[in-house]
């Protein structure tokens, strides 16, 4: 027979005001945003802020910053807030230009210039260029080339002429005649004077033909040795008119190139390129004398003085300070740079022309700000990155090319010296993988700056709440949040980290319901936001994610779900199951059973045995058993087999926050004492039985607080929380005003003998010196339940050895 004993628990029913923290306009000294100055900057994180300025301060160069933290934070924006201003105190960056090189061309080479001297650089030889092309023409035009030319080969031709009348008369001596011919100079034997031909030839006789062919063999030495005089004398004459070219061209702009070497004589580079340029025009003056036909240069290919400007690659203002690049899109080529190409007849051509830069080249000296998640799913970025860091220079080069193994002709231009920092934007878990699995990470990220999602509800914290609702009003044209709309929101702050003395930090959720609720005050023609326009914006954000509940809540209404909340059922107590959709959680109550009976199987979990419970549920009930081991086991082995099991559940069950729930069906099956159904229960328990916080507490109180008002709320039902979770109670207005009336219940408790008193209505009891419980109490009843159980095993083993021993 079992005895049923009313009690009053210790466990503490919370008050109204201890379930909601509120904000009192009031206290926020304003009537509506149009008082407020809009935020500045970003506020509560000035553990991050600090980390980032240590890393802007330290100059050597492997301590760049990996900003970690959730998005919404304001980590964009305080990252470019920090670097920009740090970059208005540097001197400006240097210009990168690429030249050609003269030795070779698959080389170009990289020059450093001050700021803003890049551009002037590549308009002076720009200018160079144009004079080239058109003081060049005009002086080879001109009537002082054509006398100075044939002054300088007046003495080649004398020397031609008189060999060539030489070479005639030994010619004639011999009985032969010359001819001059673009083949070269052919001798013909001479009869009285007259060239022989071949059939006048054939008539001589034998004695004639041998003295004219001696003679013939005698001549050609000498037509060799003339032919070898004549070459010599072409190549004076092409030297002599190389020489009036070369004096031309270089009067023409060698005072140019001469200028340029004195403005740029602090720069051997670019000096050295001038003087290549200087040889090169001359080399290659003929084409300057070409006209520009635009189809022959396609197929001859880049006239000579495509190659004398300059690439700017980098071009700085000197008074714009340091640069700050953020990288949108962080591929290979976009960090490093890349060369492109042209499309030609018959193929693809490129050179120092073509060379494009990355964000390194342009971060060069300053800052460079990408988003880790961006840099680590392109292809070859991070390694890029790395190696650019680690060498501290960038050389432009095609992955693929390296991937492929095959050698191909490219230019390989010469790497640009880099001095950047870094700043990385990511969440904690990448940087704690790239910390864990990449030893060269933590070599060149030496500064971490986590943004926390939450930060402090003090005065401050809620006039940082009020600016930035007035800085979204001015930037969004909205009208103005009156202060208990801006209240309001304040405690949506409270209620998004589940805790009364937080607010979030994630102002991207903030802002969205600003901008919500300005349009539900627009539509409902208001001049100004109230308290309850975000009031229906943040209902209406629930809504919208809110489908799975209602069928969960409906499910249950129709019987589906099988969930009492009205009556006292042994072995059954309603936990609360959290169901996490990202954008949206809510709970519901789940039957959670017990069936226990002797025997020596301990606490079977079913859950388990099927596979469906993780970690952290498993080892919580594994907790539960240790907590019935310490309680019940000092005086007497266990002979206990207990069956739990979550009824109507066919999904995978984590976490210890039913523990408790599952603790108290054991205690109410071994004691026989029907557990009220009214009563919902969450919280973990450790082995000595305290009751330990959980998460989503708002979600589990609400979960059960609808089901019990679809039901119909009788003043009986309610959650049992642990105490250790009441600060971060931010229930909703409509179960607050319940608990109010006192038609609804919170019960926050420290144990478990608090929990299962609020739950059957008996006393727990406490151990006496004796070592005894108090008769009719939980723990009496539940000591005496596993007596009954070892006496009955013990019986059946006894049982069991007399049978056997009469079997044989």
């Amino acid at each position: 027979m079992s005895i049923t004993l009313t009690v009053a628990s210790a466990a503490a029913a919370l008050r109204p005001e201890d379930l909601r923290s509120r904000c009192d306009p009031a206290t926020l000294g304003i009537r509506s945003t149009d008082d407020v100055p809009p935020l500045e900057g970003v506020r509560g994180q000035q553990r991050a802020i600090d980390a980032i300025e240590l890393g802007l301060h330290i100059e050597d160069p492997d301590h760049n910053v990996y900003v970690a933290g959730p998005s919404g934070t304001g980590r964009n924006t305080a990252v470019l807030d920090l670097l920009r201003a740090a970059a208005a105190a540097r001197p400006a960056a240097s210009d990168w230009c690429y030249l050609h090189s003269f030795e070779d061309p698959y080389r170009p080479i990289a020059v450093e210039l001050p700021a803003g001297k890049g551009r002037e650089l590549a308009a002076d030889l720009d200018e160079l260029v144009v004079r080239c092309r058109t003081d060049i023409p005009k002086l080879f035009d001109g009537a002082e080339y054509e006398r100075r030319k044939t002054e300088g080969l007046r003495t080649v031709s004398e020397k031609r002429d008189g060999l060539v009348e030489d070479l005639k008369r030994q010619a004639n001596a011999l009985g032969f005649g010359i001819e001059q011919t673009p083949m070269g100079i052919l001798t013909i034997p001479l009869l009285d004077g007259k060239p022989i031909g071949p059939d006048a030839f054939a008539l001589l006789g034998d004695e004639r033909k041998m003295r004219i062919a001696s003679a013939s063999a005698e001549l050609r030495d000498k037509v060799d040795a003339a032919v070898r005089s004549l070459r010599q004398l072409d190549r004076e004459a092409h030297e002599a008119v190389h020489a009036v070219d070369r004096d031309v061209a270089l009067f023409a702009v060698g005072h140019v190139i001469d200028a340029l070497r004195a403005k740029y004589e602090k720069q051997p580079a670019i000096v050295r390129h001038l003087d290549a340029i200087r040889e090169d025009i001359v080399e290659h003056v003929d084409e300057f004398r070409q006209p520009d036909d635009a189809d022959s240069q396609i197929f001859a290919g880049p006239r000579a003085w495509t190659r004398y400007g300059a690439n700017v690659l980098v071009a700085s203002d000197p008074s714009d300070g340091a640069p700050v690049v953020s990288e949108p899109n962080p591929t290979h080529a976009n960090l490093v740079g890349r060369v492109e190409h042209r499309a030609t007849f018959g193929g693809m051509q490129t050179d120092f022309r073509y060379i494009r830069p990355g964000a390194l080249h342009r971060a060069n000296g300053g800052f460079l700000v990408i988003q880790a998640r961006d840099l680590l799913t392109s292809p070859y970025s991070y390694e890029g990155l790395k190696r650019a860091l680690r060498d501290r220079e960038v050389r432009i080069e095609d992955p693929i090319d390296q991937l492929l193994g095959i050698p191909t002709a490219t230019l390989k231009p010469a790497p640009v010296p880099i001095r950047v920092r870094v700043v990385l934007i990511g969440d904690l878990l990448t940087y704690s993988l790239l910390r864990r699995f990449d030893e060269e990470f933590t070599k060149l990220f030496k500064i971490k700056a986590e943004f926390t999602p939450f930060m402090e509800r003090t005065p401050d914290g809620v006039r940082t709440y009020a600016a930035f609702v007035a800085k979204t009003v001015k930037e969004r044209g909205l009208v103005a949040f009156s202060a208990a709309a801006v209240a309001r929101i304040v405690e949506e702050g409270s209620r998004l980290v589940s805790h009364r003395s937080r607010l979030a930090a994630r102002f991207s959720q903030i802002e969205d319901i600003v901008v919500e609720a300005a349009v539900v005050a627009k539509r409902a023609g208001a001049a100004i936001v109230r308290a309850e326009d975000v009031g229906a914006a943040i209902a209406a954000r629930r809504h919208r994610s809110d489908l799975l509940e209602q069928e969960l809540e409906r499910m249950i209404e129709e019987g589906t779900l099988h969930v009492e909340t009205a009556s006292a059922v042994p072995g059954q107590v309603n936990g609360l199951a959290v169901f996490d959709l990202v954008d949206y959680a809510f709970a519901r109550p789940s039957r959670i059973t017990a069936r226990t009976g002797p025997g020596l199987d301990g606490v079977v979990d079913i859950e388990r045995e099927v596979e469906l419970s993780g970690p952290t549920h498993s080892k919580g009930v594994l907790i539960l058993a240790g907590y019935i081991l310490g309680k019940y086991g000092g005086s007497q082995p266990l002979a206990l087999s207990a069956r739990l099991a979550f009824e109507q559940s066919y999904a995978g069950v984590e976490g210890d926050s039913a523990s408790s729930a599952e603790l108290y069906a054991i205690l109410s099956s071994l004691a026989d004492a029907p557990v009220r159904q009214g009563i919902a229960v969450t919280g973990s328990v450790d082995q000595r039985g305290v009751i330990q916080a959980i998460g989503g507490v708002n979600e589990k109180v609400e979960g059960h607080f609808a089901v019990c008002k679809a039901a119909g709320l009788s003043g009986d039902q309610g959650v049992i929380i642990p105490r250790a979770n009441v600060r971060h109670l931010m229930l909703d207005d409509e179960v607050v005003a319940a608990v109010g009336a006192g038609r609804f219940n919170v019960w926050a408790i420290d144990d478990v003998d608090e929990g299962i008193e609020l739950l059957t209505g008996v006393p727990a009891g406490a151990m006496g010196t004796d070592g005894a419980y108090p008769a009719g109490t939980i723990h009496a009843r539940v000591h005496a339940r596993l007596e009954e159980y070892a006496t009955r095993l013990a019986e059946h083993a006894r049982s069991a050895l007399r049978a056997e021993a009469s079997a044989r």
